[in-house]
């Protein structure tokens, strides 16, 4: 059995929609990290960096005897390592799994960190510093160009089957819009976005926690624990 602790995220989904996927038993621990449960010593022991999704496989590796759990921290690592516990959605052909892992790098490296500030600075930032949202939706665009490129020649990101390079990169476009991104100008983008998202185990890796309660952007224990002093603080 695999414990998830969790939220519903971009990095949350990702795991969520590796889990249905592959059909592994999974437990939902949700850790709302706008009240700040992801600085709890507890969940510090799983998750060093105090970010989701984190697991705690029961079982362990698939080379070692069962009952050794293993703790999991960082969505790509979690990614690759459900993958090879499975071995599903990373190709065991050498060529298309090193696409795939370079894929799945230019999402952690790129795609999330540069969407994400795209995010905050327009619609999070308690200042609305016009450079700081140029500097973010130009890249914005960029990445969402580089993956439309890459999509007018093959059918996924990495190669011509689904992977976790297209389960990593899915999740972080559904705030196109709040990215400032209008996504009909990239066709093939869209095209691959609307099939991912028709999949079945996406449909039910995405309702993972969507009944949750999430505070409104201006409240203020919200903020302090996403963007004050809390998350910063020596630990």
């Amino acid at each position: 059995m695999i414990d998830v602790y969790t939220w519903p995220t971009p990095n949350g989904h990702k795991v969520h929609i590796m889990l249905e996927e592959t059909g592994l038993p999974y437990r939902v621990r949700a850790v709302n990290i706008g009240t700040g449960e992801q600085f709890k010593p507890e969940f510090l022991k799983i998750s060093p960096n105090n970010k989701i999704p984190a697991i705690v496989d029961s079982d362990g590796p698939a080379d070692e005897k069962a009952g050794k759990p293993l703790a999991m921290f960082e969505s790509g690592a979690i990614l690759v390592y459900l993958a090879s516990k499975t071995g599903r959605l990373l190709p065991e052909k050498l060529r298309d799994k090193w696409s795939t892992l370079q894929w799945l790098m230019f999402q952690m490296g790129s795609i999330g960190p540069m969407l994400g500030q795209a995010h905050h600075f327009r619609a999070y930032a308690p200042e609305k510093i016009q450079y700081a949202m140029d500097r973010y939706l130009n890249e914005a665009n960029r990445l969402y160009g580089v993956l439309d490129r890459r999509l007018a020649e093959s059918e996924y990101v990495a190669c011509g089957e689904y992977t976790i390079a297209d389960i990593a990169i899915m999740p972080w476009l559904r705030s196109y819009k709040k990215q400032g991104v209008d996504i009909e100008q990239y066709r093939n983008v869209k095209r691959w976005f609307d099939a991912i998202n028709q999949r079945s185990a996406v449909i039910r890796g995405l309702a993972v926690l969507a009944d949750v309660h999430r505070p409104a952007p201006d409240d203020p224990a919200w903020r302090e624990n996403l963007f004050g002093a809390t998350q910063y603080r020596r630990r």
